[in-house]
C-alpha cells in the first residue's frame, strides 16, 4: 500500500487530485452519480487551520522539496509533518540521543556532556521531549549554542510532559518541533513508540544513554538498526537496572562508546556529506593568522570551552589569551556564548 500512496502523491501532487482520478477511473461510473468522499473531521480541520495560521508553523508533505531527505528514505516515513520553528533544521545532520525518563544523576550528566559536545561538533540533537535523558539532551544542545529537534507524540498545540512547556517554546524558537499528529491530538500511549521511528529516521545515528529492558529508547534503537543507521550505547554499572538495556544493545551489535569523540570519529565523514556547501570564505579568513592563533583555534576543539580551560590548555596568561581572542572574534572565527564560554565557528552560521 505504502509505495502506491507515494506514487500517487508524486504523480498528482495532492491526495485530493489522486482521489478524484481514482474515482473517475472506476469501471461503469461514467455518467453515474458518485457518493462524495467523507469530509475531514470538521473540528480537527478547524484546529489545524487555526494552528497553521500562526507564524513559524507549517505543514510539510512527503512530496515537498524540503521534506527531510534521511526521513524520506525510510519505508514508513509519515506523509505529513507538522512543524513549529525552522523546518530547515530537519534536514541538518541529526544525531538522536534517547534514554530513560527516570535517569540517574550520572545519566543526566552524561546526556548533557554528550549532547553539548556533539552539538559543538556540528550535529543537531534530535530527541523526544520526554523527561530525563531527552530533556537533558535538548537543553544541553541549546546551551552549547547548537540546535535541536524535538519529535512529539502529540499534536503540536499540546506539550507533553506539561512541565516542558518552556523548553518546547525555546526549541520552537531556536530549533524545531515536529509531529505527524495533527493539532488536537492528546498524549496517547500508543503514539510515543510510533513517533520513535521519526526520531531515528531523521538521524544518522542514535545514542542510547541509560535504558531499562522495557525502555522506549530500545524501540528507537531497533528502528535505527532497521533503517541502516548507526546505533551507539553507553555502558554502565552491572548493578544499575538502567544499564541493562544498553548492555543488551551492545551484545546485539551496537557500538560501545565512552566519549563523544568516538561518535564523531564514526560519523565524521557523514557529517561532511550532509552539511550544506562549505563556507570557503571562512577558510580564506584563516590564511593570515599567526601560528599562535592557529594553535589556539586547534586547542579550542569543537565544543564550547571556558577561558579558564583555554588558559590551562595553552599555557597563556588570561591577559595574553584575551588579546589573542579579540581579533579571532572580529574575524568571525570565534563566537562568545553565555556563561563566559567561547566556541570556534566551523562553518557559516547562516547555512
Amino acid at each position: 500500500m505504502r509505495p502506491a500512496v507515494e506514487q500517487l502523491l508524486t504523480r498528482h501532487g495532492s491526495a485530493a487530485a489522486a482521489l478524484a482520478e481514482a474515482t473517475a477511473a472506476v469501471p461503469g461510473s461514467a455518467g453515474m452519480p458518485r457518493a462524495p468522499f467523507p469530509e475531514p473531521d470538521q473540528p480537527q480541520w478547524t484546529a489545524c487551520r487555526r494552528w497553521l495560521d500562526a507564524p513559524g508553523r507549517q505543514l510539510m508533505t512527503w512530496t515537498d522539496p524540503g521534506y527531510p531527505p534521511l526521513l524520506r528514505e525510510t519505508p514508513d516515513a509519515p506523509l505529513l509533518l507538522f512543524v513549529a520553528g525552522d523546518a530547515a533544521r530537519l534536514s541538518l545532520p541529526q544525531l538522536a540521543i534517547v534514554g530513560s525518563r527516570s535517569a540517574t544523576p550520572g545519566g543526566l550528566c552524561d546526556a548533557r556532556a554528550f549532547a553539548g559536545s556533539l552539538a559543538g561538533a556540528g550535529f543537531s540533537i534530535c530527541s523526544g521531549l520526554a523527561e530525563g535523558i531527552d530533556t537533558a539532551a535538548h537543553l544541553a544542545a541549546l546551551d552549547a549554542g547548537g540546535t535541536t529537534v524535538a519529535v512529539c507524540g502529540t499534536g503540536l498545540d499540546q506539550v507533553y510532559p506539561r512541565r516542558n512547556q518552556a523548553l518546547a517554546a525555546r526549541i520552537a524558537a531556536e530549533g524545531a518541533l515536529v509531529s505527524e499528529f495533527p493539532p488536537g491530538t492528546p498524549p496517547l500511549r500508543a503514539h510515543f513508540p510510533q513517533r520513535n521511528r521519526i526520531i531515528s529516521g531523521l538521524s544518522v545515528g542514535t545514542v542510547v544513554i541509560e535504558a531499562g529492558m522495557r525502555s522506549g529508547a530500545l524501540i528507537t534503537a531497533r528502528r535505527a538498526a532497521e533503517q541502516n543507521r548507526e546505533v551507539f550505547a553507553l555502558p554502565g554499572s552491572i548493578h544499575n537496572p538502567l544499564s541493562r538495556g544498553c548492555h543488551r544493545l551492545i551484545r546485539e551489535g551496537a557500538q560501545l562508546v565512552e566519549t563523544s569523540g568516538e561518535i564523531v570519529a564514526a560519523l565524521g565523514s557523514l557529517l561532511g556529506s550532509l552539511l550544506p556547501a562549505p563556507d570557503h570564505g571562512l577558510r580564506d579568513r584563516t590564511v593570515g593568522l599567526s601560528a599562535a592563533q592557529r594553535r589556539l583555534l586547534d586547542l579550542m576543539g569543537f565544543a564550547p570551552v571556558d577561558t579558564d580551560t583555554l588558559v590551562q590548555r595553552s599555557g597563556l596568561t588570561a591577559a595574553e589569551l584575551s588579546s589573542m581572542l579579540l581579533p579571532l572574534e572580529l574575524e568571525g572565527l570565534v563566537q562568545s556564548l553565555s556563561g563566559g564560554r567561547l566556541q570556534k565557528i566551523m562553518r557559516n552560521s547562516g547555512s
